[in-house]
């Protein structure tokens, strides 16, 4: 295998050294290659995702599922030898194109940042005090998980500073107690997401506000796309029924599928990963421990990690506020300008600013201030800091390169037309209450196809809108269908194992990226199918919501009692 990547790496040289064409997917040709390939639009990502779970190497599955898009793309009749040159090329053209995209370079970078903030944090014992010191009060599996779960829920406003804040974190507390990574990995990605998509302030407020504002003026319906966001709340099924599953199974102490098998091996063995698992962290970032002399004080993590969320939080203000001063929308910028601080005007300026930058500008000055900490209190030299925290930037690249990939894979899928074909195929005529639950199941097996839940939302809400008022021009089943855009868009992609936010869930536990697809699988098709069966068809048939919600909850909490059995606890 080495030898293949040696081998793979100097052509991939030779080749761009060469000067032949490099081309970046055209998104454009999307409709056409829908037309063109028909089915067969789905064989990348079909290829991506089965091959993980065969081969358990998410690399070698990522770049085959990219390879065999490309080779669709470039082949002509039956020339497969220019074929396959020009897909090879295709295929160096969108790693290097997915790398110099602004967003894409940004989260790259703060993902390497955090690792080198985070391995300072453990040299420097930081980590192993909050451990320590959490482990006190968590005296058993059941309170480490309902820790993790609220640190989730504090760091609300982004889903990608959550999946990289709370594993390092609750890491060592969930080991000691033994809950499995997969167990662990669940819960970060089952408070990411789901969270940050509702948050009334968040990374994702503006893009989703964007979306309803565009199919609006799509209608020609005059309406505050904020309001209608609120107004969805009620309708997100998945998100709010995913949340309350997490805490039944923490307070019931039950797990069923692959997650009970995980929960006993790790109770009866102390094995928090299964053997010959390949966690999604290097073994230099699990196993750094501070020097036996390091005095352990909890305040070398607290002041680190409250430096990270507390200038995300500020960058996102700041960032947002100066993107809005540059724009042209004159409104917008007098309303800030007059109220700066007000509840619209953060909403506003968190939606406008660029997270992947912000949290790499927090995750770096973060680094400095543990780096400063650790020099005043010699824990170490300035040498031994920058070596740390490179050590710290290595043992995340295997995920930095997993990002790129899975990038490369949904621009491959853009132009192919994966989506555009899926949606042609399961929106024909429907009877009206069954509207929101296909909306739902659509977006699913897009979100899940492309690994993207943002891209998701863009494809299905400028058609979802248009449809469901043209169906019932009805105010209350509108928001019912833009609920369901947005929550189907999140179930698909927590199912996905080619989605950014569940590999970076997997990094942040360190557990094996496919346990984690696998175990977190079945969970979310149970409560997906509650959201369906529980959610969406009985508010379709016109069920008040206050109703729909308890029913829900209370099935949602006896399927786990009835399908879980119980761990020791």
């Amino acid at each position: 295998m080495r030898l293949f990547l040696k081998g793979f790496l100097f052509s991939l040289i030779v080749l761009l050294m060469s000067g032949a064409a490099v081309y970046a997917a055209d998104s454009s040709l999307g409709p056409v290659n829908a037309e063109r390939f028909g089915i067969w639009t789905l064989v990348p990502p079909l290829v991506a995702i089965v091959l993980a779970f065969i081969t358990r190497n998410v690399v070698l599955s990522l770049f085959i599922g990219v390879f065999s898009g490309a080779l669709m793309l470039e082949t002509r009749g039956f020339d497969l030898y220019s074929g396959f040159i020009d897909g090879f090329l295709r295929v160096s053209g969108e790693i290097l194109g997915s790398l110099a995209d602004p967003w894409n370079a940004g989260i790259v970078l703060q993902v390497l940042a955090i690792g080198g903030l985070i391995a300072l944090v453990s040299r420097m014992g930081g980590a192993k005090a909050i451990a320590e010191a959490l482990a006190r009060k968590a005296k058993n599996a059941k309170s480490a998980q309902v820790s993790t779960f609220l640190m989730g829920i504090v760091i609300f406003f982004d889903d990608y500073a959550n999946s990289l804040t709370v594993g390092p974190i609750m890491r060592p507390v969930t080991d000691k107690m033994k809950v499995s990574r997969e167990k662990l990995a669940f819960l970060i990605d089952a408070t990411a997401a789901p969270i940050a998509g509702m948050a009334l302030i968040s990374t994702w407020v503006a893009y989703e506000i964007g979306l309803i504002k565009d199919g609006f003026d799509a209608i020609g319906l005059q309406g505050n796309a904020y309001g209608t966001f609120v107004e969805t709340l009620p309708f997100r099924f998945y998100n709010i029924f995913m949340l309350v599953f997490v805490l039944a199974g923490i307070y019931m102490l039950r797990e069923f599928g692959p997650m009970l098998k995980a929960e006993v091996r790790a109770r009866t063995t102390g094995k928090v990963i299964e053997d010959g698992a390949k966690p999604m962290v290097a073994d230099e970032a699990t196993d750094l421990e501070p020097d036996p002399d390091t005095k352990l004080c909890i305040w070398n993590a607290i002041i680190p990690i409250g430096t990270l969320i507390v200038a995300a939080f500020l960058g996102f203000y700041f960032n947002g506020y100066h993107a809005i001063m540059g724009g042209d929308d004159a409104a917008l910028i007098a309303a800030v300008k007059d109220s700066p601080m007000s509840f619209a005007s953060l909403r506003d300026c968190f939606g406008a600013s660029d997270a992947s930058v912000v949290l790499f500008q927090a995750a770096l000055f973060a680094g400095i201030v543990a780096i400063t900490m650790g020099i005043t209190r010699r824990i170490f030299t300035l040498e031994e800091a920058l070596s740390t925290w490179v050590q710290g930037i290595k043992s995340l690249s295997i995920t930095a390169v997993i990002l790129l990939l899975a990038w490369s894979l949904s621009g491959m899928i853009k132009e192919l037309g994966t989506a555009r074909y899926l949606v042609t195929v399961l929106s024909d005529t429907l009877p009206p209450f069954l509207l929101p639950s296909i909306i739902f199941i659509l977006g699913s097996a897009i979100s899940f196809a492309t690994g993207t839940s943002y891209g998701t939302m863009g494809i299905l809400m400028p058609l979802a809108i248009p449809l469901a008022w043209a169906i019932a021009p009805e105010h209350n089943y509108l928001i019912m269908n833009i609920g369901a855009v947005l929550t189907g868009a999140i179930f698909g992609d927590h199912c996905s194992p080619i989605s950014d936010t569940t590999i970076l869930s997997s990094m942040g536990a360190a557990c094996d990226h496919i346990d984690h697809t696998r175990t977190q699988l079945v969970y979310a098709l149970v409560v997906g199918a509650c959201a369906v069966l529980f959610g969406y068809l009985p508010a379709g048939l016109g069920l008040p919501v206050l109703v729909i919600l308890p029913l829900g909850l209370v099935a949602v909490c006896a399927t786990m009692r009835i399908m879980g059995k119980r761990l020791p606890d």
